[in-house]
């Protein structure tokens, strides 16, 4: 069955929910965005989150001493590396990663294949990298390369298009911010929604 991660949690409400949902992975911003948190902020919310579920770290251009630092004061588990990160600075950092990608056209998909890293394929950030709320042509993700390697999707997701995501392209996670957010902010039925979508339709 898919995975969920909801990402760019701020409030320790809504990580509760997300658990008790079921989602498999939470995400909390230490890059610019809205949805910011500090080290300190994070390390409470992630006193909420029990070890089955993921905390993932998403950073955009960061310094690698500021990485692991944050990585090992939260605790987090995974980095989202999300700016210009290359593939030797994500070994040289040395934890475990998901690298983003935005996506706007099939060479974008194939930049992937030089990271040994899982690759989330996001739409391209407006104000920020990522958190656009909007999808991008998952047609890209079709070829049978980028099907033999398992992929997180990210863009504009929402539990009204989540399961067609699903069956078109087939990712090992869908990762969704926008899309369980009013006016933007977490909603807590929408939340649930969308976890509840996924994991009742392969």
């Amino acid at each position: 069955m898919t995975k969920v991660k909801i990402c760019g949690l701020t409030e320790e409400r809504h990580v509760q929910v997300a658990v008790e949902a079921g989602a498999d992975a939470l995400g909390f911003v230490f890059a610019p965005s809205s949805r910011r948190v500090s080290v300190e902020q994070a390390t409470k919310l992630a006193m909420q989150i029990p070890d089955t579920v993921l905390k993932v770290g998403v950073f955009v251009n960061a310094a690698a001493d500021e990485i692991r630092a944050i990585y090992k004061a939260v605790p987090l588990d995974i980095v989202q590396y999300h700016g210009n990160e290359t593939p030797g600075f994500i070994e040289q950092v040395g934890l475990p990663a998901f690298k983003a990608f935005s996506i706007k056209s099939s060479e974008d998909v194939h930049r992937a294949a030089a990271y040994n890293v899982t690759p989330l394929f996001d739409a391209p950030g407006i104000e920020f990298k990522g958190g656009s709320g909007q999808t991008f042509d998952w047609r890209n993700l079709k070829e049978k390369k980028v099907q033999e390697r398992p992929f997180i999707l990210a863009g504009g997701l929402n539990a009204q298009n989540v399961t067609e995501a699903i069956v078109q392209v087939n990712p090992e996670m869908v990762d969704v911010s926008s899309g369980v957010e009013i006016e933007k902010r977490k909603d807590e039925q929408l939340i649930r929604e969308f976890i509840n979508t996924v994991k009742l339709k392969k």
